[in-house]
């Protein structure tokens, strides 16, 4: 059986190692970049992502690359505490939350691939462009090349995974009519820079005023030798009351509109001292599917289920997706009924998340708290019950899967493996 992973991402990435891992042998994952580079800034990989990391034998690595973050913690624009909380193995996990660059994370799985696949496991330079049904099963890839004057190319499949991200070409050729993604008017501006670490090095802070919000968590859990660490901030701004403003270069944006904004140690305009250079991003997701699989074609990660990005989630689901596409393989003698299976254990969970995160996930306790307290409070108990923020917190920790009672249950995709190696 021959697949092809659509996307060279963290999402197809770990789709070709699940694969592996159960036995199949012919994979081919395309990347339409040149070149594989690492890119991008900081990710989250929360508890229930490492553990299915930890079964492919990468996650001892991988920790080698990032931090173990142990607390999250929601604060105003003034640096008050709304609400914190035990992350990782200090929340009682068995995995930790590892904050890495997103361009290491992609270079450590491609090399896993590479070695555990062979040298030719992924092929850059070869964007998918669509896809055609075979009556005999399968489909014909359409392929299409940057580099010299190659023209465009095909192969067959017997399974297309289309890991190809938020502007998917096999999303497009299975929902022709859906258009472009979904935009809300919010801007984000991201970066990465060195700083001495807060909040004792190893938390995640997130604060704002109810219309400007600040994510910042390290991307090392030991400084350097200049006593640094790599922090990774994210500044974001929700919709303005005209959709045709663009305030990032005046009196209310970005970064004066977070001027002065401190929490404890950590000083938001220091990180941000660099933000002239740094050019604002539109904040997209994609509405639910009513469906990912037809016949030998199924979506994974972004390109199924891209979200918002709230509660730090996206990277970690799509790693999901690739273990749960895996077992469905693994446990089905028909590919067109594995990928039904896969369809049927993930998208409803990922439809309700995509809804939860555009409705703020987690981080919804800033607005409700900048709603009732703008100038700030005395006490967050005057403001909200301490059992409401928890109440929030942990409803979406179970709906996403990370709550640590879900976390410390064996995986639910195991390690099922076919008979014998697959062709």
């Amino acid at each position: 059986m021959k697949i092809v992973i659509a996307g060279a991402g963290i999402g197809g990435l770990t789709a070709a190692l699940s694969l592996h891992s159960v036995g199949l042998r012919d994979i081919q994952v395309l990347e339409a970049v040149p070149e594989i580079r690492p890119l991008g800034a900081g990710v989250n990989l929360l508890p229930n992502a490492v553990r299915e990391l930890d079964a492919l034998g990468l996650a001892e690595g991988l920790e080698e690359l990032g931090a173990d973050v142990t607390g999250l913690g929601y604060f105003n624009h003034l640096g008050q505490r709304i609400w914190r909380e035990p992350r990782g193995r200090a929340s009682g996990s068995r995995w930790p939350q590892l904050a890495v660059h997103r361009g290491a994370l992609q270079t450590a799985l491609a090399h896993s691939v590479r070695d555990r696949l062979g040298s030719t496991a992924i092929t850059t330079d070869a964007r998918v462009t669509g896809f055609v049904p075979l009556p005999g099963g399968g489909v014909e890839v359409g392929l299409g090349h940057r580099v010299g004057d190659r023209p465009s190319s095909r192969l067959r499949a017997d399974v297309l995974i289309g890991a190809d991200g938020l502007r998917s070409a096999v999303r497009q050729t299975l929902y022709p009519q859906e258009g472009a993604p979904r935009s809300h008017g919010a801007a984000v501006w991201r970066g990465v820079t060195r700083s001495a670490p807060f909040h004792g090095g190893r938390s995640m802070v997130v604060m704002g005023n109810g219309r400007w919000k600040a994510v910042v968590y390290p991307l090392a859990a030991h400084p350097g030798s200049d006593g640094l660490v790599p922090v990774n901030w994210a500044v974001s701004r929700t919709t303005p009351e005209d959709p045709e403003a663009t305030d990032a270069g005046s009196g209310d944006g970005f970064p004066t509109a977070v001027s002065g904004w401190r929490c404890g140690d950590l000083r938001l305009d220091t990180l941000t001292a660099e933000a002239d250079a740094v050019a604002p991003f539109p904040m997209l997701d994609r509405d639910p599917l009513p469906r990912w699989s037809f016949g030998a074609v199924t979506l994974l990660g972004d390109a199924a289920h891209a979200m918002a990005p709230m509660g730090s989630n996206a990277t970690t689901q799509a790693v999901l997706d690739a273990r749960s596409l895996a077992h469905s393989l693994a446990t089905h003698d028909d590919p067109v009924i594995a990928l039904a299976a896969y369809d049927r254990e993930r998208r409803p969970r990922m439809n309700r998340l995509q809804l939860l995160n555009r409705a703020n996930g987690p981080e919804v306790v800033i607005d409700l708290v900048h709603k009732r307290a703008p100038e700030g409070f005395g006490r967050i108990a005057d403001v909200i019950p301490a059992t409401r923020l928890a109440q929030v917190a942990q409803s979406y920790a179970r709906a996403a899967g990370f709550d640590a009672a879900s976390v410390n249950e064996p995986s639910p995709y195991g390690q099922p493996r076919l008979p014998h190696p697959a062709a």
